[in-house]
């Protein structure tokens, strides 16, 4: 619970699984599409950042954003209405009210700022199963658009008044997860003045075969930390093979650790290796 919301009455609480909610978007009424009065703002997702997605763990991202109702509503009855944001890639379409790849919320809670005005947080929900349909091309990995979902009830708590599906400037950038090896120094120890070679692997997730594969061509750091010190240092730049293989050699010349890396592009996430310490004799 953020700070500014503490100690607030709990007006809503949609917890509902990712499938669900995406049906409730898809079947909702097209006749219905029409201006909720419903305001959505100050929505962040994930923090502002990327979200990084592998090949099997579910990743839900943090989602934030208040609402303020339009006349007639108000936070004492919030099961008339209801207010979301979600993640989508094409367009959003008339009939169906989502885009061609749709990404929902898990669950989401909500906390009265006033009788007219709530704040709202919880997650997304991204499930790389094949399944699911969340991430099922690596042209998945790119920027995804940011559409909302409002609805408004009746008094009877069934019957549908409206519904509309807005988009919001901006997007949420999906990336493929990254993995490097630990870096392996050899031999073990080492004089003083002599070679030290130094081999890993970087692979990211895959998510057509939904397993992890070789990242190719990739340019990855190999960093140094002497023994006492604070803080990585870079020596070099290595590029991966074929197989995402990497493999470099540099002299030895204090004891420390070696560490690779990859600091990512536009459809790939970050990844730091494993350390391996070498005694310099």
């Amino acid at each position: 619970m953020n700070a500014g919301i503490r100690g607030r009455r709990r007006t809503a609480a949609v917890i509902a699984t990712a499938g669900a909610l995406a049906l409730s978007v898809l079947n909702a009424p097209a006749a219905q599409a029409r201006d909720t009065g419903i305001v959505l703002s100050d929505l962040v997702i994930n923090n502002g950042k990327p979200v990084v997605v592998g090949t099997s763990r579910v990743v839900k991202p943090s989602i934030t954003f208040n609402i303020a109702l339009p006349p007639g509503y108000g936070t004492d009855h919030p099961v008339r209405y209801d207010a979301h944001p979600f993640l989508y890639r094409g367009r959003i379409t008339a009939a169906a009210g989502t885009g061609d790849n749709y990404i929902g919320p898990s669950g989401y809670g909500c906390y009265e700022l006033s009788l007219k005005r709530a704040r709202c947080e919880g997650t997304l929900y991204i499930d790389p199963h094949p399944s699911s349909d969340h991430v099922d091309s690596n042209s998945d990995a790119t920027k995804w658009k940011i559409g909302v979902s409002l609805r408004l009830w009746k008094a009877d708590e069934v019957t549908l008044v409206a519904q509309e599906y807005e988009t919001r400037p901006g997007g949420v950038p999906l990336k493929r997860a990254a993995h490097l090896t630990v870096a392996d120094a050899t031999p073990e120890p080492v004089a003083k003045g002599k070679k030290v070679t130094v081999a890993g692997k970087l692979t990211r997730a895959n998510w057509t075969t939904h397993k992890n594969g070789p990242y190719a061509g990739s340019a990855v750091r190999l960093q140094f930390r002497a023994k006492g010190a604070t803080a990585f240092k870079t020596l070099k730049w290595v590029t991966t093979d074929s197989a995402g293989a990497l493999r470099t050699q540099v002299t030895a010349s204090t004891d420390g650790s070696f560490r690779w890396m990859f600091y990512g592009n536009t459809a790939t996430g970050t990844a730091t290796s494993g350390q391996d310490y070498i005694d310099v004799r």
